[in-house]
């Protein structure tokens, strides 16, 4: 499996702030504002948190495993599997959502926030967006936990020296 890269996400989420962006302003000029529901940074942050205690259990696991203390529960390659597909998926899925809150925040933002009504979605916006970079985080942290160890073998393929003999 591959790695997330940073840039990948980042355009994720600047491709889905302009699309936003323009689609407030279309349903601006139709007369239905758009609406950031109050739910949404809770629920970003609800996510967010249960990829950072995954991956705070899966590390304190993995490091009694490593150091053999009497007891350890061992991860499952499966366990480690799901929860690095769970990060990853949450991740760009997050990446676009909190681009499309970013957009719909940026148009608040330039269209005046005279009304209270605008003012708090615009709140909403923000909070979302920094509860979707938090979900990254975690997820980048996860990733990190779930990383395997570097292969002993030559980049060439062949293996050490002392496992050949």
């Amino acid at each position: 499996m591959k790695e997330l890269r940073i840039r990948t996400l980042v355009g994720l989420f600047l491709i889905a702030v302009v699309l936003a962006w323009g689609a407030s302003r279309m349903w601006d000029q139709l007369g239905t504002p758009p609406v950031v529901p109050v739910a949404a940074p809770i629920v970003l942050a609800v996510i967010g948190t249960v990829l950072l205690a995954t991956a705070l259990s899966l590390r304190a696991r993995l490091r009694a495993q490593r150091e053999r203390r009497p007891g350890a529960k061992g991860v499952e390659p499966m366990m480690a599997a799901r929860a690095l597909v769970f990060g990853q998926a949450s991740a760009l899925v997050v990446s676009l959502v909190s681009g499309a809150y970013g957009g719909i925040g940026l148009f608040l933002l330039l269209s005046g926030l005279e009304v209270p009504a605008r003012r708090d979605q615009a709140v909403y916006a923000a909070l979302s967006v920094a509860a979707g970079v938090a979900v990254v985080a975690a997820a980048l942290f996860l990733e990190r936990v779930c990383r395997l160890p570097e292969d002993p073998e030559d980049e060439d393929g062949d293996p050490p020296a002392a496992a050949r003999a």
